[in-house]
């Protein structure tokens, strides 16, 4: 490995944020910018901080123990959120799993970062980004407890044999994602099965990046959080946290809550709104820091006596124009719900009037699921593609997207507030916006179980 000049965390910090605002244009020595995915972090190791380009183990400033990560980041209505999450070390399953976590090869490369964040725009050339901030980040320790906890749960798929089983929404802030295709050229032995596994890299997921960017980087307000002393992490995990505080309040009625809790709405919501106050939140549940870091997706299901929900589970929509020029790995569904960590917050009816709280469950997509959902994205992009199919029947209009009755788990139906909401089509027509649907019948397997 090739040593840098700059040795100590003050030289790397200082030499980092001498880089501010100049656009990469002007640091690409090499024309490293015409390169892929990856190209804005090569520059800053080759050009501007003189390091070889590698993949080895050891961070990148092996003298200061600093690994050095360029960071985007995108500018929406609602603030700063992380472009990707931020993809780390392969994982060896070979080896790794000899390890503890503080010897492990996650931690020996990560646990200290410079991380140089640069705010992404669509359409514009790579040349013009230019770094806004350069922080050196290591984790605060209420962090750290949870992603120790998460490197414990991807090891111990792996101590179990099932790496091949492992999915990026088994954890919190710390994920198991896929690196490289999933063709035969990226499966990986793995120590305990002869069942060959996907590749897959340690990284920090997607939500808590967007909340490293905004509480450690652009310094925002903090939000409201459930856990109010951290040192409870270190006596249990998040999730059985949670689910301990609820456990009392399973089997109660919808109307002896409101009244306990003093509530007065006929809300939409007013099932979240309840498991807020359960929590000690005075906001919103999925505002909370919690949930914002680790990306957890609070969903209320109403099920009648028979255990029967009425209708299937949205997604955001998607883009016509988007999805074409997508490939599956890189898609935005996928990276959207292969990390996605979902609580569900279940309430059965017992008469006309009334709903008792019966349970909850954390769960993350399988495996073996994503690939069937990967099947009705394949479809749609392909139909989209062809150009899709409208016939009119009476005052309806059908069109050929997957159907719930084609795949056991997915499917596309609109999701739009009328006829004139609507996204363009390549052909030109426009057409009521779409999204994927959870079928009604998958819901209700993941809930029985």
């Amino acid at each position: 490995m090739s040593r840098s000049k700059y040795i100590t965390k003050e030289e790397i910090l200082v030499r980092g944020r001498e880089a501010i605002g100049i656009p990469m244009r002007d640091i690409d020595k090499t024309n490293r910018l015409k390169t892929g995915k990856g190209a804005i972090g090569t520059v800053l190791e080759e050009s501007w901080f003189g390091l070889k380009v590698n993949n080895e183990s050891e961070p990148d400033f092996v003298d200061a123990g600093i690994e050095l990560k360029a960071t985007p980041y995108v500018k929406k209505r609602i603030g700063i959120r992380a472009k990707e999450r931020l993809v780390c070390n392969i994982i060896n399953y070979i080896e790794e799993y000899k390890n503890s976590f503080f010897t492990s090869s996650f931690w020996k490369k990560c646990n200290t970062m410079l991380l140089m964040s640069y705010e992404y725009k669509e359409d514009i050339d790579k040349g013009d980004f230019h770094i806004e901030e350069a922080t050196l980040f290591s984790f605060p320790e209420e962090d750290l407890v949870v992603i120790e906890h998460d490197w414990e749960i991807i090891i111990n798929k792996v101590r179990n044999g099932k790496a091949h089983e492992l999915s990026e929404g088994d954890t919190l802030y710390l994920g198991a994602c896929t690196k490289g295709s999933t063709s035969a050229k990226s499966m990986r032995q793995q120590p305990f099965s002869d069942e060959f596994a996907k590749q897959r890299a340690y990284a920090l997921k997607q939500s808590y990046m967007t909340y490293i960017l905004n509480s450690y980087i652009f310094g925002s307000k903090s939000n409201e959080r459930i856990i109010k002393d951290p040192n409870l992490l270190k006596e249990t995990c998040f999730e059985d946290y949670i689910i301990d505080k609820i456990n009392p309040f399973i089997g109660r009625t919808q109307h002896s809550l409101l009244k306990e809790f003093n509530i007065e709405s006929s809300a939409k919501n007013i099932n979240e709104i309840l498991l807020s106050r359960i929590l000690g939140v005075k906001g919103r549940i999925s505002a909370t820091d919690e949930f914002k870091k680790a990306g957890i997706i609070p969903k209320t299901i109403r099920i009648n006596q028979k255990g029967r929900i009425n209708e299937s589970m949205s997604f955001p929509t998607f883009r016509f124009l988007d999805i074409i020029n997508e490939n599956w790995e890189e898609s935005c569904f996928k990276n959207y719900l292969e990390p996605a960590r979902f609580l569900f917050v279940v309430f059965r009816k017992i008469s006309d009037k009334e709903y008792i709280f019966e349970r909850i469950k954390f769960w993350n997509i399988p495996a073996d699921d994503l690939d069937e959902v990967k099947k009705v994205w394949e479809r749609t992009k392909q139909v989209i593609k062809d150009g899709v199919v409208l016939t009119k029947t009476g005052s309806s209009t059908k069109n050929n997207f997957p159907k719930s009755t084609e795949n056991r788990v997915s499917h596309v139906r609109p999701h739009a507030r009328n006829v004139n909401d609507t996204y363009p089509l390549p052909d030109g027509r426009k057409m009521p916006k779409q999204c994927f649907w959870f079928n009604r019948t998958y819901i209700e397997s993941i809930i029985e179980e």
